[in-house]
C-alpha cells in the first residue's frame, strides 16, 4: 500500500480529487461535519455500559466518542510524525502530522454511530426480529440472499458506514481516508472469511453501499484478499487502539463511580 493513496481527501462521487488545502484541509471539515451532525448528536442517549444510571457522571456513546477522539488524534501525530521522515514524499505533497490526527480524530468521533440503543443486546434483538417476527420474516421475498443476510445480522460497525453515506440522512461525504480509517472490518456480511483473522470477525458494509465501499478500497490501493473482503487501512488500527484504551478506563472509572467496584481495586 502507499501512503500518498492511504491518505486520499477525496469524497465519494468526486471525478476527480480536490487540490490539498492546509489552512483547513478535508480531513478537519471531516471532524466538524460529524461533530454537527444528527446521527452524532443522537449517541447522547445511550449508554456506554451501564443502562437508566441514576447518576448523570456514568459515560454515554456521546462523552466516550469524544475522549476517543482525542486519544486517537494524540496515537496518530505520533504515526504520522514517524511517517513523515520515513515517507518525505508525504511532506512534499503538502501532508502533516495534523492530517494524521485530523483523519483518525474524525473516524474516531463516528466509531459508534451505528450502534443500537442496549450495544449487542440491541444487535441481537434488530437480527431476531427478521428472524423471529412474522413481520420481519416478511421480508425475506423482497430482498437478494445477501440483502437478507445483512438483515438477518445486524452490525453496529456497517450501520455506521451506511449512515455516513445515506443520502436519507444527508450523506456526510467524508474523505475516503476516514472512512477507510473508520473501517474496522473491510468485507460483508456474505464475504468469504479466514479463519483467525480479527478483521474478518465482524462485517464493515451493507450490499447497499457495496459499490462505495469498493470504489474507495480501489481509489487507496487497500489490498484485496477476495472479491469482497480487503485488509484494513492501517490508520484503522489506531481507531481500534483509541476505543480500547478508553472504553477500558471509563468503563472502571463508571464502575466505580457506581459503587459495582471497589476504589482500592481500582487503584491497583
Amino acid at each position: 500500500m502507499n501512503w500518498l493513496q492511504l491518505l486520499s481527501h477525496k469524497r465519494p462521487g468526486e471525478s476527480k480529487s480536490i487540490s490539498h488545502d492546509q489552512t483547513r484541509s478535508r480531513f478537519e471539515q471531516d471532524y466538524d461535519r460529524i461533530i454537527f451532525s444528527h446521527p452524532f448528536r443522537k449517541l447522547q442517549d445511550k449508554t456506554q455500559v451501564f443502562p437508566l444510571p441514576e447518576a448523570d457522571f456514568v459515560h454515554t456513546r456521546l462523552t466516550h466518542s469524544l475522549e476517543v477522539s482525542v486519544v486517537g488524534r494524540s496515537l496518530a501525530k505520533n504515526v504520522g510524525n514517524y511517517l513523515l521522515n520515513k515517507y518525505p514524499e508525504l511532506e512534499t505533497n503538502g501532508f502533516t502530522v495534523h492530517d494524521f490526527g485530523g483523519i483518525v480524530g474524525a473516524a474516531c468521533l463516528a466509531h459508534d454511530l451505528g450502534n443500537p440503543p442496549f450495544g449487542h443486546s440491541g444487535e441481537d434483538s434488530i437480527s431476531s426480529f427478521f428472524l423471529t417476527n412474522p413481520k420481519g420474516q416478511a421480508f425475506e421475498q423482497k430482498v437478494s440472499k445477501e440483502e437478507w443476510k445483512d438483515l438477518t445480522t445486524f452490525e453496529g460497525n456497517a450501520q455506521g458506514f451506511r449512515i455516513l453515506n445515506s443520502k436519507g440522512n444527508g450523506g456526510l461525504k467524508l474523505t475516503f481516508a476516514t472512512l477507510g480509517a473508520f473501517t474496522k472490518y473491510p468485507l460483508s456480511s456474505s464475504s468469504k472469511k479466514e479463519k483467525g483473522r480479527k478483521s474478518q470477525k465482524k462485517f464493515g458494509y451493507y450490499q447497499c453501499n457495496a459499490s462505495l465501499f469498493s470504489e474507495m478500497a480501489e481509489e487507496m490501493g487497500l489490498v484485496r484478499s477476495n472479491a469482497d473482503t480487503w485488509c484494513r487501512h492501517p490508520l484503522a488500527f489506531l481507531v481500534e487502539a483509541a476505543d480500547d484504551i478508553c472504553y477500558h478506563i471509563i468503563d472502571l472509572e463508571d464502575g466505580c463511580r457506581l459503587g459495582l467496584v471497589p476504589f482500592e481495586v481500582v487503584k491497583e
